[in-house]
């Protein structure tokens, strides 16, 4: 059996080489996707390509410290699986979005390389190798680490040859009585062409010898797995062990009877595939008159894109494989064999099905602030001062309790709100229908664009606008990713304005996975500078006078570039200098010049940067005084919020957006400052707490590999759990 853990690493030391066969499963034991450059000399331009680190490769880098996860048993066992079947999640979309735009470019000739000056043809062969090797080494992990031990914990997953003759007689009544009468097979003749296969489902290519019942010999036939079923299937506890929670995959089941879906015929050969798309929407804002039309159709093409990863079984022939390949127009170096199921994903609901609470992390009720906790109106509690929310550790209840109070509220006039990711199921568009229903002025600008969400952005779309509510879909050209709540309210005679400001998106499930902060605040200057940003969505005219906050795509960069310049200047003068940089990605040049700027003036730079990150940190004479660190645990670091020294009169600023070129010049995103100078403190007092965590920490290397932080002598610390224990009411 291999290891988990290698011996324990000190922070200064290198990464050590993947290629010990012993080692090649242990945590933060892998050699980094990114080709180390020679180190550029201090006096270099910041746009020397050897100072960035290629974006794509930098995002593979994150996925693989999530598969990482998979290997630390400071996780429970369940939560381990679950890291593992991330991965697989995040690969699909990375193949289904960035490799099949790299894909198109290069079919229409255009080679899109980034700031490191990277051939796309090069990018794509370094991707493809990097996603080989752990994709095999992701397979190695399930089938000799996980698989095996959660077994000893009584969750076992039945493989054919392991049947019991009465299993075999349940799975084979299961196949005749559920998957044979919605199963179609597809034998492939001149009048039966392949046919057009669903993006990432299951699929079986068979092999067949015989004469049919039309005389036609056999050859080979297409077997999809009927999507409406589940590909995993419980055992019924009279056919298990005592004690002893037993699992079917579905493809066990076909594989075992695809005899009997062709009669008469004899099945040389079943193997499974499946194939992975181009899954991005294309929407030309100049030929569209009616951008929720154009995205319905849109969705429907999504199913059939062009083909960019072959996943088989790692026993198909090579004549078969090779033979799929020309059929889906791919290369060799796009297939994959795998040593297991073609779709891990689908393994999560195991770990929903499975009672057993040992084996995953501890609930907790999430805790409110002082001023949330004595009951009464919201309002009356947002009037007293700024309230701040840190997400999961606090809840996120209040954002849905302040909706269903304004919705009800006789004094509420209007409300305006942002949605990007919510769900039409979600409280929150529940009291935007009761408060539409109610006669109020309701406002919703919905982003159907939000990628994957599309069909729940169109579906709560349509019931805003049953409820009698105003939906916009935001700017055609820009996203809509800002994430904001207006209120107006009438009291003493006078209107007032409430505000929710975020860094994550108004959905409930994912505030309790996701790092985010939520600020409720009366204050009249912000407050102004939303509804001012409202009415720039929704009507039309020049920029709107914004006095506190920064918004993209108008002040959000150059706002930022000027406060990181601003650090500079203060350390040339021989003041203290620091900055504190918490986002999920740091990809957009002329930041990353701006800051390697202030590193060679001599400000602290602390980047806490959960996945890409172009930026290559301790560069002497340029980027030496830049540290980068990843933290990756229980919980999603979701949060975007930058700290400024200023010369001792700190300045904290949460944001809906991240550090990269999408959310800078072609999104709609706000930047907030914390103003209450108590609730800024604390803040910065969270940022210190990732800073010395010791426990879930990735240091970004030079190279642009990642070093896992390990705590040595010292007493380890964990941020999250830190934070868990310090906001959360029970953990």
């Amino acid at each position: 059996m291999t290891t988990l853990h290698g011996p324990q690493t000190s922070p200064s030391a290198q990464a050590p080489q993947r290629g010990e066969s012993a080692g090649e499963l242990r945590l933060n034991r892998h050699r980094p996707g990114i080709k180390a450059k020679p180190l550029p000399a201090p006096e270099a331009a910041l746009d020397d390509p050897a100072l960035y680190i290629n974006r794509e490769l930098s995002h593979l880098e994150f996925n693989i410290r999530v598969l990482e996860q998979a290997l630390d048993p400071a996780h429970p066992l369940l939560d381990r699986l679950r890291f593992l079947l991330i991965f697989s999640s995040n690969l699909d979309e990375f193949f289904e979005i960035r490799v099949a735009g790299f894909k198109h470019s290069l079919a229409l000739g255009r080679d899109e390389s980034g700031a490191d000056g990277l051939p796309v043809p090069q990018l794509l062969t370094e991707i493809s190798r990097l996603a080989h090797e752990q994709v095999e080494r992701q397979y190695r992990i399930l089938n000799e680490l996980l698989l095996p031990a959660l077994e000893e914990e009584g969750i076992r997953f039945r493989r054919r040859e392991d049947w019991t003759p009465e299993q075999a007689n349940w799975v084979a009544d299961y196949f005749e009585s559920r998957i044979q009468p919605v199963i179609s097979p597809i034998g492939l003749d001149p009048s039966h062409p392949f046919p057009r296969l669903v993006n990432k489902s299951l699929n079986f290519i068979v092999e067949l010898e015989g004469k049919d019942a039309f005389g036609r010999e056999g050859g080979l036939a297409i077997l999809p797995a009927p999507r409406s079923l589940p590909r995993l299937i419980g055992l019924p506890e009279s056919l298990c062990a005592e004690g002893i929670k037993e699992y079917v995959f579905l493809s066990s089941m076909i594989h075992a009877h695809a005899g009997e879906v062709f009669p008469g015929m004899r099945v040389k050969g079943c193997y499974q595939f499946r194939l992975t798309r181009n899954a991005d929407l294309s929407v030309d804002p100049e030929a569209v008159s009616d951008l929720a039309s154009a995205l319905r159709g849109e969705l429907l093409a999504r199913r059939y894109g062009s083909g960019v990863r072959l996943e088989v079984a790692d026993n198909c022939p090579e004549d078969l494989a090779d033979f799929l390949l020309k059929q889906f127009e791919l290369e060799e170096s796009d297939l994959y064999r795998v040593n297991g199921p073609v779709n891990l994903t689908r393994m999560m609901a195991v770990i929903d099905d499975v009672a057993r609470p040992e084996l995953v992390y501890r609930p907790f009720t999430p805790g409110l602030p002082k001023a949330l906790n004595r009951g009464g109106s919201l309002f009356d509690a947002i009037a007293g001062g700024d309230i701040l929310l840190h997400h999961p550790f606090q809840s996120f209840a209040p954002v849905e309790d302040l909706l269903a109070e304004a919705a009800r509220d006789p004094e509420v006039l209007a409300i305006k709100q942002t949605l990007y990711r919510t769900g039409a199921d979600s409280p929150i568009v529940g009291a935007l229908v009761e408060a539409a229903r109610g006669g109020k002025e309701v406002t919703v600008v919905i982003e159907l664009r939000a990628r994957f969400d599309e069909a729940d952005n169109l579906a709560l779309a349509a019931k805003l606008q049953e409820a009698g509510a105003i939906v916009i879909y935001g700017v055609m050209a820009y996203k809509t990713h800002a994430k904001l709540l207006h209120i107006v309210r009438r009291e003493r005679g006078g209107l007032r304005y409430y505000a929710h400001l975020g860094t994550g998106n108004y959905h409930t499930k994912t505030a309790r996975l996701y790092t985010d902060y939520s600020l409720f605040t009366a204050d009249p200057v912000l407050c102004e500078d939303v509804f001012q940003l409202f009415q720039q969505l929704s009507g039309m005219g020049k920029q709107r006078r914004i006095e506190a906050l920064l918004h993209a795509p108008f002040t959000l960069h150059e706002g930022l570039v000027a406060m990181i310049d601003r650090e500079a200047e203060h350390a040339r003068q021989g003041r203290r200098a620091h900055l504190i940089i918490k986002c999920n990605s740091l990809t957009e040049p002329k930041l990353i010049r701006a800051l390697y700027r202030a590193s060679k003036a001599g400000v602290e730079c602390d980047l806490i940067i959960r996945g890409q990150c172009c930026l290559r940190p301790g560069v002497p004479g340029i980027s030496e005084n830049i540290r980068v660190r990843s933290i990756v645990g229980r919980f999603l670091e979701h949060t975007r919020v930058f700290y400024f020294h200023n010369d001792g009169q700190g300045e904290v600023w949460g944001s809906s957006a991240d550090f990269m070129t999408r959310n800078m010049f072609h999104r709609v995103e706000t930047c907030f400052p914390l103003r209450d100078k108590k609730l800024a403190a604390r803040v910065r007092k969270d940022l210190e707490t990732y800073l010395v965590d010791n426990c879930q920490s990735w240091l970004l290397q030079p190279d642009g590999s990642y070093l896992k932080q390990h705590p040595g002598e010292a007493a380890p610390i964990s941020a999250q759990e830190t934070l868990l224990y310090a906001y959360a009411t029970k953990a």
